[in-house]
């Protein structure tokens, strides 16, 4: 898995490439939860280059939201592809996140 870092104005997009699974899980949740700590509260995870999630990568999505909405901020998705947001959808997280289909609208969304 591959995760790159982009500024927007007041949102942070964390770009992810590969599978959340068991052995990435942590990376991901690390690299999230180091942007929240580094005050980027508003955060939106482009998923278009993540083939597959597991159980252990909806954990660290479900962390990541909890701790960005108690710090005043968000987490929004952008661009999974189709098997991930099936995983997504089934799994109720379409109803605790908002997720866009491209970036630049998840960013927009944001009023900031």
């Amino acid at each position: 898995m591959n995760i790159s870092v982009e500024q927007r104005t007041a949102v942070t997009i964390v770009c992810i490439e590969g599978s959340v699974d068991g052995t990435t899980a942590d990376q991901l949740l690390t690299a999230l939860q180091a942007q929240l700590d580094a005050g980027n509260v508003n955060l939106v995870a482009d998923l278009k280059g993540v083939s597959y999630t597991s159980s252990a990568g909806l954990r660290s999505l479900l962390a990541t939201v909890k701790l960005a909405r108690q710090r005043g901020g968000d987490f929004r998705l952008a661009g999974p592809v189709p098997g991930v947001h099936r995983v997504l959808e089934l799994s109720g997280f379409t109803s605790i996140l908002k997720m866009f289909g491209a970036v630049d609208d998840a960013v927009a969304s944001f009023v900031v």
